[in-house]
């Protein structure tokens, strides 16, 4: 499930912003951007929103602007002066002669510049850990609120399935009267003669049990008034969500494979396109 919340707070002339964004994933995935300066809380922060989000692909996003005037890095003559002496005895060896674009090499290399730098305060940390938590907060706002909307639109499709299967009582009768009439004129055609009528009656009815879908419709309801139920429980409850409409697909499927009648089949198909919408929703629940 998608979801954004952000969060910003001042401390000794920075202002401090954090950005975290989340979408559904079938396991935890935590993306860290963030200045040197607080590599080291990494694996905490990451416990911080490993407490509030379960699973999903998350950018955690840390911005720090200061509002201060700020110090120029000092350049390290010594360091400096020790590369330029070296490449310099190289350069001559190799008749390289640019001391210009030796000094441009030196000040990429490493410890040519100090940059004086500052720890993370445990002050500072406090005020970073109080604006990541705010931000969780406002995350699960976000996802509290877009669930709603894709609870309500689920159980609408439910609701559509069951009106469905609703609309499949009046052909039932229609069937078995059809395919009755079907395997009586079937035998009048071949000709024959000496029916036992019984005997007839007998394999008609085990026929006829045999496209029965009174079975596959009870279940499917039942199915269909357990996703209901789940989906208003306060658990995590996506993957139990999936499987269940794996179970009202069967039913579905089921039913259709025993149809033998046009309108029932449509009926089918209809039910079909609302479940494939369903199962799509269901992979943004967690």
């Amino acid at each position: 499930m998608t979801g954004f919340g952000k969060s910003t707070a001042s401390f000794n002339g920075k202002k401090i912003t954090v950005e975290i964004r989340a979408l559904n994933s079938k396991q935890a995935d935590i993306n860290l951007k963030m200045p040197w300066l607080y590599k080291e809380k990494e694996l905490d922060i990451r416990n911080i929103i490993s407490e509030k989000i379960e699973r999903g692909k998350v950018d955690f996003s840390l911005f720090v602007d200061t509002t201060e005037q700020v110090q120029a890095p000092k350049i390290n003559s010594a360091v400096v002066r020790s590369y330029f002496e070296q490449l310099k005895e190289v350069a001559g060896e190799l008749y390289i002669d640019n001391n210009d674009e030796l000094l441009s090499i030196i000040m990429r290399l490493p410890e040519t510049l100090s940059t004086g730098k500052e720890e993370l305060s445990k002050e500072e940390w406090e005020v970073l850990s109080e604006i990541i938590n705010d931000a969780l907060g406002k995350l699960e706002s976000y996802r509290i609120e877009e669930g709603k909307a894709l609870g309500m639109d689920i159980g609408e499709k439910i609701q559509r399935i069951l009106r469905l299967l609703d609309d499949i009582d009046p052909y039932e009768n229609e069937r078995t009267d059809k395919i009755r009439e079907r395997i009586s004129k079937s035998l009048a055609d071949s000709g024959a003669e000496d029916i036992d009528m019984n005997r007839f009656e007998q394999e008609l009815i085990y026929y006829l049990e045999k496209l029965d879908i009174n079975e596959e419709k009870v279940r499917l309801r039942k199915n269909c008034e357990h996703f209901l139920e789940t989906m208003d429980m306060n658990e995590s409850n996506g993957k139990k969500l999936g499987f269940i409409s794996q179970e009202i697909g069967r039913e579905i499927n089921t039913i259709g494979s025993k149809a033998n009648h046009s309108s029932i089949q449509r009926i089918v198909v209809m039910m079909k396109d609302e479940l494939e919408k369903i199962k799509e929703q269901v992979l943004n629940i967690l």
